[in-house]
């Protein structure tokens, strides 16, 4: 074997050296996928079919034609999409469009595995080099690349830039170069690493070749960093929307972080979620009392062995753990979609932080929940974290953690607050997926008299009191040291007597976040009044003061659109559930690169039972037809016939009436005579829930306005209320205004038949 593709290089890396020496065979192995659908330059059309046959999708996602169009004519740019956006498809699905070799720079090794065995399980030719491969699958992948069979390949940093490997993929035709995780690249990002900014050598090694850079989260100074430190020409800057609205976004001062990251997880049972926690001893404190209660938790952190680490994640990543705890060590490019709910125990450093990692749960577009308990401890432990670094670093990073402790004291949509700190406008009333905008926060009703009466007993102590001491006297404590010092004496002593001494540290600690009040930087933390604390003395400006939790109080419910369930059969996603789940065992893959929920969640919705049909779910690809369709379309047709529910449904696109089943109609004189849905499901020998979409059908189909038929007058009343206020176009809002476990099957048939008397669709 010769050596000339490297030069003098270690004995690990001869296996490429295949790549340039030998000549190519005179017959070469192609999956159909992955052959170049036109001549270059590509037909853009050929995007679209792309998506349809390999990825089973009918439509791009905002930004991502753009973004790979640019791919397509060879122009470098910088793509911005939040995670769950679709950034690999925007290199993947030109990749098939075009002709040799996309070349892939990712930074873990368990992120380039997940992709590539995704892109595997849709027929789609990728493999990936890094230290973790043995020496003889290094080999197989290095025949790969020479006979030219793969489209894609992904690198780490590390191994490119190893002596010999770039001079070596220089002599291939490389179609394009995706740099992923990008914001690596700049010091001003969240996540700086050093090595990447030899990736500049990539823009002169491959002058013909686009080069492109995508992150998740980038401020306007880490795009530009990115682009000049690649040495980009002329890149286009695409930036996505920043808005995840399937996100529903909580933020809770801290009482007891460990009941309140439970609260979570009891909304989710047998779900994935992760937890992050500031440090590695409250990492292993987290999983051990989640581990103690029963749950299947693994920590995370930076002081485990590499092996540890990597079985940890493995075992999230298969759904063998269902909960991650994490320090921030975790997360960086998950391609897990199904993660139901993400908890921040303690602040974040930054808003680029929390955007990503709050932004690893809901991949699939599905609902998820986004929770933040904090606590001005947090805020201390940061800072004295980022004393340690020196110069611009550290005034950066103080500048990220006040925008990111304003973000947590602010009573502003959550949603907003996001987009704009990334420099895009809000247009939108009302985001209806956070605390804020679901009114779960309890405002205190005159919060200027209540921040005049605290901001008035610091300055009768003089200003030499902290926290704790100023909550006593304002509850009327009768401690010895406040009757010594006479503080009993004062105007404002006892003043917010019928308050706790701990909702009144809360409301100083309010006050102290929004600049009305200063701390003193030695050990006693002693209160001072700012100049925006007199101002407020002076009622010129009015705080934001939150009530404190109240025992027994209704907490927010995990975020649940019932949207996303309209047509599906229950019972039978869990069933397909299952399947996957041992499918994914014997292919010793993660369940999701069998399925992902939302396209489970189509087939319980459409219920195929041919190959046609199995085609047309969301998600599902030519290949995995070829892979599974027998398997699942099998199963969906014996669950349906044993529950007697209606099979190969075609459901309307969103907005538009369903098209009513052949055997609906059947059902239509009995609902006339107004009998209850169980009735009707015995008369016809139906199943409940397929009857129950036989009366959806109904009310829309006859425009019914009575719903008293179905539903008892008490709960109608109720529900109509909640309509009046949040409208009937979606029905979780609906539940949320209602406040208790109403069914969603009650709250569909009175919002049908408000809507109808309101001459809606």
């Amino acid at each position: 074997m010769s050596q000339t593709f490297f030069g003098k290089v270690a004995v690990a890396n001869l296996y490429i050296g295949m790549i340039a020496t030998s000549p190519p065979p005179t017959t070469t192995r192609r999956p159909v996928s992955s052959e170049p659908a036109t001549p270059h330059p590509p037909d853009p059309a050929a995007l679209a079919d792309a998506l349809r046959r390999v990825w089973g999708y009918e439509s791009f996602r905002p930004l991502q034609k753009e973004a790979m169009g640019r791919v397509l004519h060879g122009r470098d740019s910088v793509v911005v999409l939040p995670t769950g956006g679709g950034k690999s498809l925007c290199f993947q699905a030109p990749a098939l469009c075009l002709h040799g070799m996309a070349l892939v720079v990712s930074p873990l090794i368990s992120l380039m595995k997940d992709q590539v065995d995704a892109l595997r399980a849709n027929g789609v030719e990728a493999a990936c080099l890094n230290s973790a491969l043995a020496p003889e699958e290094r080999r197989r992948v290095g025949d790969q690349i020479r006979r030219g069979e793969l489209k894609l390949l992904y690198i780490a940093p590390e191994r490119l830039l190893s002596p010999g490997v770039l001079d070596g993929l220089a002599r291939i035709r490389v179609s394009l170069v995706a740099i992923d995780e990008a914001h690596c690249i700049s010091a001003w990002g969240h996540d700086f690493r050093p090595e990447y900014r030899e990736l500049r050598v990539l823009r002169d090694r491959f002058p013909d070749v686009g080069v492109h850079a995508y992150t998740a989260t980038a401020t306007e100074a880490v795009r530009q960093d990115i682009a000049a430190q690649l040495g980009l020409r002329d890149p286009a800057i695409l930036v996505g929307p920043f808005d995840r609205p399937n996100l529903r976004y909580t933020v809770q001062r801290s009482r007891n972080r460990f009941a309140q990251v439970c609260e979570v997880t009891d909304r989710h049972p047998g779900e994935s979620g992760i937890v992050y926690c500031i440090s590695r001893r409250e990492v292993e404190r987290m999983a051990a009392a989640l581990s103690d209660r029963g749950l299947q938790a693994r920590p995370y952190h930076a002081g485990l062995s590499d092996e540890e680490r990597h079985r940890n994640q493995d075992a999230f990543i298969r759904d063998e753990a269902r909960i991650i705890v994490a320090t921030v060590a975790f997360g960086m490019g998950i391609d897990k979609p199904d993660v139901r709910y993400v908890v921040h125990a303690g602040l974040p450093k930054s808003l680029e932080n929390f955007q990503q990692e709050s932004g690893r749960a809901g991949r699939d577009g599905l609902p998820a929940e986004c929770c933040l308990f904090w606590g001005g401890g947090d805020l201390f432990t940061w800072r004295r974290i980022i004393g340690r670094s020196e110069g611009d670093a550290q005034e950066g990073a103080l500048r990220a953690l006040q925008a990111m402790e304003a973000f947590a004291t602010s009573v502003t949509c959550r949603h907003q607050a996001l987009v704009e700190h990334f420099g895009q406008a809000w247009t939108r009333a009302s985001c209806e997926a956070c605390d804020v905008c679901l009114d779960t926060l309890d405002l205190v009703a005159e919060p200027l008299i209540l921040g005049q009466k605290i901001l008035s007993c610091v300055a009768r102590l003089n200003q030499r009191f902290g926290a704790d001491y100023t909550a006593k006297v304002l509850a009327g404590s009768r401690e010895a040291r406040i009757l010594d010092a006479g503080h009993d004496q004062l105007s404002t002593y006892g003043l917010l007597g019928d308050d706790r001494p701990a909702a009144i540290r809360g409301w100083i600690e309010q006050l102290a976040d929004q600049g009305f009040l200063a701390r003193s930087d030695d050990e006693y933390k002693v209160l001072r009044i700012t100049p925006e604390g007199r101002r407020l003395l002076k009622g010129e400006v009015a705080p934001r003061l939150l009530q404190p939790p109240r025992r027994g109080a209704r907490r927010p419910r995990a975020a649940s659109d019932a949207d996303a369930m309209e047509g599906v059969d229950p019972g039978l996603f869990e069933h397909l559930r299952a399947l996957r789940a041992r499918e994914a065992a014997a292919r010793n893959v993660p369940a999701y690169v069998v399925f992902g929920d939302a396209a489970l969640l189509d087939m319980a919705r459409r219920r195929p039972t041919s190959p046609d049909a199995f085609l047309r779910v969301h998600g599902v690809g030519e290949r995995k037809v070829q892979d599974f369709s027998d398997l699942f379309t099998g199963a969906i047709r014996e669950y349906c016939q044993d529950h007697g529910i209606e099979t190969d449904e075609e459901p309307a696109p969103r907005g538009e009436p369903r098209p009513v089943p052949m055997t609906a109609p059947q059902a239509f004189p009995y609902f006339r005579e107004g009998r209850s849905v169980e009735e009707v499901a015995g008369r016809l020998g139906r199943a409940v829930s397929t009857t129950r979409g036989y009366l959806d059908h109904f009310i829309r189909h006859e425009r019914v306005t009575d719903p008293s038929p179905w539903v008892d007058a008490a709960t109608v009343t109720r529900i109509e209320r909640a309509c009046e206020e949040v409208g009937a176009d979606r029905l979780s809002p609906i539940r949320e205004f209602l406040g208790d476990e109403t069914d969603y099957n009650l709250i569909r048939i009175v919002a049908s038949c408000w809507r109808n008397r309101r001459g809606g669709p």
